[in-house]
């Protein structure tokens, strides 16, 4: 398929700006429900509902992972204060150790990747996510025991890791962090999530800088738009799924989000892609929303 039919197929999905924001609040209330952003609910979203090409899905699904950490960190720290989080500081510093080479290299890998092969890599990691999500739900999470050069080896094996996965989805990646800073380190669940917002938001930084050296990056420009209304609709979302957290039993929510994403998974492998929608032809453009 040539570049030109690519962007003609992608341009005739638009949508309007209710659709937009609605799929962003969905998002962000999912996330919401388990104290997460919800990136990996979007990243399905941005393939099959609204059209993106797997490379131009990743980058705007970054993006908005970013927004909605950004906002999110100085909010978590109403309730646990950076004092608390500065008292650990060597966990976020022997994370970052691997994560901050791990999101160069899994942006890196994700540009030069093949756009089939791409959407194979997305849905392996969506059922990855889904194995984490469910079973990091099945009773109380402990520290493993680790201290002294062993810790400090597993923490940039794990950041390493993360980061790799978090910057090849575009999500923050806080779904894998949370229980890896519970397990290693033995921290509480509530301040496991703070820490985990201060090492994503540079370790999505770096792949965010990373991806702007690629031609796909233009995606932002030419959808700016797009990306704002469900940048906000993820943060409403959130805000109500964090209100929902006590009526919603988690015997049944964590079971629905765990087939929502192994769905999710099998829709993307099954997405035909091409090589060509990893940048739009010449004077082409993916619709933004439309009012």
């Amino acid at each position: 398929m040539s570049r030109e039919a690519v962007a003609s197929a992608v341009v005739r999905r638009r949508a309007s700006v209710p659709v937009v924001v609605l799929a962003g609040a969905s998002v962000g209330l999912l996330g919401g429900l388990i104290g997460l952003g919800g990136a990996e609910f979007r990243l399905p979203l941005l393939i099959g509902l609204f059209g993106f090409g797997a490379l131009h899905a990743v980058i705007l699904n970054k993006t908005m992972s970013l927004v909605v950490v950004a906002a999110a960190l100085p909010v978590r720290m109403l309730s646990i204060p950076f004092s608390d989080m500065a008292e650990h500081w060597d966990v976020a510093a022997n994370l970052l150790a691997g994560s901050l080479f791990g999101a160069w290299l899994g942006a890196n890998w994700a540009t030069r990747m093949r756009t089939g092969a791409l959407y194979q890599v997305l849905s392996v990691l969506l059922v990855g996510i889904a194995v984490v999500l469910y079973a990091s739900h099945q009773g109380e999470m402990g520290a493993i025991g680790l201290d002294g050069p062993a810790l400090a080896v597993a923490g940039v094996a794990a950041g390493l890791g993360i980061g790799v996965v978090a910057s090849v989805m575009g999500v923050a990646g806080g779904e894998l962090l949370i229980p890896t800073i519970v397990l290693l380190y033995g921290l509480d669940i509530k301040l496991a999530g703070s820490m985990s917002l201060a090492v994503s938001l540079p370790t999505m930084i770096v792949a965010f800088g990373r991806y702007s050296q690629d031609q796909s990056f233009s995606i932002l420009a030419t959808h700016r738009r797009f990306v704002v209304t469900m940048a906000a609709g993820s943060l409403v979302g959130s805000v109500i799924g964090g209100l929902l957290v006590d009526p919603v039993p988690e015997g049944i929510l964590i079971p629905s989000l765990t087939a929502i994403l192994v769905v999710s998974a099998v829709k993307v492998w099954r997405h035909r892609g091409t090589d060509d929608d990893h940048a739009p032809g010449p004077g082409s453009q993916v619709a933004s929303p439309e009012p």
